[in-house]
């Protein structure tokens, strides 16, 4: 059996781009482990370690949690996996954040989804989440089987503030003011691929053909997309 070749990825895409779908998507059809900064953060807050009561005094006093201590948070996460093929979800958001990832790890590819903006307001504004589970529903793709209550647990759905239709416009040109030197930096690489469109389910057969050709076959999941 040949030595089987590692494969680091990451996605990025705005809040409400379809992200978290085609990443379980990719973790799944291509056995890529998913890895979400914004799980580490909570976990690390969670578990109270150093990092974790930095982070929690940063945002309890609605600061941001500067890019040295979110790269030291990801990066401690990656130690170990060295061997492991993976998809960064959340991270880098910052050219400093990329810099550090990228002197500790070469990133093959880097997918960008790029949805409107007005069809990321429209999904946003139809969202209802259940906290506990992190579980996302859509009221008009992905509704829940009984309006208003988490299919797993029968628990009730809330609408987050930063849904509103305000907050999602602050949101998108927040993040793309902050992203967009994200996206050159590794556009200069040569590792960046975007990905347009305004469904995931016709996003995602691109994705797959893309990373298919890209990720070495004795990596690929024995299933189907």
């Amino acid at each position: 059996m040949g030595l089987q070749t590692v494969f680091r990825a990451v996605i990025m895409g705005a809040p409400g781009s379809g992200k978290g779908t085609v990443s379980s998507r990719i973790a799944q059809s291509f056995a890529l482990k998913h890895l979400s900064s914004g799980d580490m953060l909570r976990a690390n807050i969670e578990a109270k370690t150093d990092l974790g009561l930095l982070m929690k005094s940063c945002i309890d006093q609605g600061q941001l949690v500067p890019d040295d201590v979110i790269s030291r948070l990801v990066l401690s996460s990656l130690r170990g996996l060295e061997q492991t093929s993976w998809l960064l979800d959340g991270f880098p958001r910052t050219v400093a954040q990329a810099d550090a990832l990228d002197s500790v790890y070469d990133v093959d590819s880097v997918i960008n989804l790029d949805v409107p903006s007005q069809t990321i307001r429209e999904r946003l504004t139809s969202r209802w989440v259940h906290l506990p589970s992190g579980r996302v529903y859509n009221i008009d793709f992905n509704p829940p089987k009984k309006p208003g209550l988490d299919d797993v647990t029968g628990e009730p759905l809330i609408q987050r503030d930063d849904d509103s239709p305000e907050t999602v416009s602050r949101r998108l040109k927040d993040y793309e003011r902050q992203t967009q030197p994200v996206l050159e930096y590794y556009r200069s690489k040569g590792v960046l691929e975007t990905f347009s469109g305004t469904e995931t389910n016709k996003i995602w057969p691109h994705v797959h053909a893309f990373l298919a050709r890209k990720i070495p076959g004795n990596q690929q999941a024995m299933g189907k997309a």
